[in-house]
């Protein structure tokens, strides 16, 4: 059986007849083609599907698709500025080389600034702990930690 979804997608409306059963990480990717944010393990463990609803961090392999209708959606599409311009986050993690492969990057910068949008100046013991659910097999996090941290003084700014 399908239902049909509609949300707002990076300020955008959106909508597209999708099985009950969809992923609300699957309807970005698959009915939206917004492939930025990463299927990892479809278990919550990871992080890499990391989007924003509503203004808070969310998951989207833990929800089905029509658990978001009506939602407001950010993904890591949806960030930058319209003319290109990097989120502040977005460029502090480029600045601190706070990637490697990239696969983690988009749900690692998504939960990245809700932290921040949370706590402002965070220290670095506090971003670890947070970060604690976004899983990177490359860096380390050392330099996604700096990055954080830079991007927070520039958030407050």
């Amino acid at each position: 059986m399908t239902v049909k979804v509609s949300l707002t997608v990076n300020g955008k409306p959106a909508s597209a007849e999708v099985e009950e059963r969809t992923l609300l990480v699957n309807f970005i990717r698959d009915s939206l083609r917004l492939t930025g944010t990463h299927v990892g393990c479809d278990t919550a463990q990871c992080g890499a599907c990391t989007i924003h609803m509503n203004g808070r961090a969310v998951k989207s392999c833990n929800m089905l698709a029509m658990q978001a209708e009506g939602a407001d959606l950010v993904t890591i599409e949806g960030i930058a500025k319209a003319d290109g311009t990097l989120h502040p986050m977005q460029e502090a993690f480029r600045q601190h080389h706070g990637l490697q492969c990239g696969f983690c990057t988009p749900g690692m910068v998504m939960s990245a600034i809700d932290l921040v949008k949370n706590f402002p100046d965070p220290s670095e013991e506090l971003i670890r702990e947070q970060l604690d659910g976004n899983l990177c097999r490359c860096t380390g996090y050392h330099n996604i930690v700096k990055a954080i941290k830079a991007a927070s003084q520039t958030m407050r700014s």
